[in-house]
């Protein structure tokens, strides 16, 4: 039950968060804005709700998730509605990106941290079909919104999103609940979120999370006009990048059960090098079905890596500040992430190529595998330390 409403709780933020792509023309002819200003309002939620995640999770180890993912459920019902009355940009922006920012924050850190405690054995797999929502609502929002635009146009669609939310993003808050020895008088086992920074461990983790979502979002905003530079259609470029979403979605089925039984530490390190290694592969090639292999694999290893980080934070740190411990963890990813693409489009506009940034997204991944090596050896000293 715990990792079903986990799931459709990611389910409908991401797909609230996802469905952008599909109002892009729509802002584009409504406001007459730059594509540059537009596409802002979806960076500044994704910086927000990566942000976010460690205040969230903080709040959800002290009260339970499920309130704050209630809180989170009601931001993004809010978001969608004010959004469908906007008139300008900077209305988006205060509605749409900073209502789907902390929604989202609210909503993934605690329901996958929630998960982590009810598994021990097949924890991995778990999480992996928790966190499959994501991959599901980048499949699913661009569609959704797709087809409610056409029916009712993008304010209506905003309105239509916005029950959709709140059916099935209520309903899966008030099923997600604590594990009755993590909700039990007195802390439960574990280190506590102070303690965990303290140590070499987090911030090796940390920096493998910024090395490798430098990387991590530049096919998806940047793979398409690659294509479409190398003389293919706007379709074979969409494509591509939808190829991501179903890799993500595999990934987060398939490695956890793999994971569980090679050692999930080794997974993500193998993972990382994936990334690094399809990375490689796009700037080799400018071949269509080639392309498609990059896509689809890269986005394999990278369902498979946001499956395996939360239940390794569970292995080394225990479930007393689990969720905490995740979302200060993804503020690391959250500045990956805003740099990375912005960066990318930045160096093509001066050098009139992507060689350097997508092989450079290459290095820092092969980096951030380096950075889980020492992991495994320190987990030992920090699981007796908790004892």
């Amino acid at each position: 039950m715990v990792v079903g409403a986990a799931f459709t709780l990611m389910f409908v933020g991401f797909t609230a968060a996802y469905s952008f792509a599909a109002f892009f023309g729509a802002f584009e002819s409504e406001f007459g804005a730059a594509r540059g200003h537009i596409a802002l309002v979806f960076s500044v939620a994704a910086f927000l709700w990566f942000l976010l995640g460690a205040p969230g999770g903080v709040i959800a180890d002290r009260i339970g998730p499920r309130r704050v993912a209630l809180v989170g459920v009601m931001f993004l019902v809010a978001a969608l509605w004010l959004a469908s009355e906007a008139r300008s940009l900077a209305v988006l922006y205060a509605t749409y990106s900073i209502g789907v920012g902390v929604g989202v924050g609210l909503v993934y850190v605690p329901s996958i941290g929630a998960v982590q405690p009810w598994f021990s054995a097949n924890r991995a797999f778990a999480s992996g079909l928790a966190v499959a929502g994501i991959g599901a609502g980048n499949i699913a929002g661009p569609l959704l919104a797709a087809w409610w635009i056409g029916l009712y146009g993008w304010r209506g669609a905003y309105v239509a999103l916005a029950f959709f939310v709140l059916a099935l993003g209520g309903a899966a808050a008030l099923l997600v609940r604590q594990h009755p020895a993590v909700s039990a008088a007195g802390p439960a086992a574990g280190v506590s979120l102070r303690s965990a920074m303290r140590g070499r461990t987090f911030w090796f983790i940390y920096a493998s999370l910024i090395l490798s979502c430098v990387g991590l979002f530049v096919p998806m905003v940047h793979l398409s006009p690659y294509a479409q530079d190398a003389g293919y259609s706007e379709a074979q470029g969409v494509t591509l990048v939808s190829l991501i979403g179903l890799g993500s979605l595999l990934g987060r089925f398939t490695i956890g059960g793999v994971a569980d039984r090679l050692g999930r530490i080794p997974s993500l390190g193998a993972m990382y090098c994936g990334l690094g290694l399809m990375l490689v592969l796009w700037w080799s090639t400018k071949t269509w079905w080639v392309l498609a292999v990059f896509a689809l694999v890269f986005g394999i290893c990278y369902g498979a890596y946001v499956a395996l980080v939360p239940t390794i934070v569970m292995d080394l740190y225990g479930a007393r500040s689990v969720s905490g411990i995740i979302g200060t963890l993804y503020t690391g990813a959250g500045l990956g992430t805003l740099v990375g693409p912005w960066l990318t489009g930045a160096a093509f506009d001066a050098f009139g190529a992507y060689d350097w940034p997508i092989l450079i997204a290459a290095a820092l991944s092969f980096l951030a595998a380096f950075c889980v090596i020492p992991i495994g050896r320190q987990k030992v000293e920090i699981v007796h330390r908790s004892q």
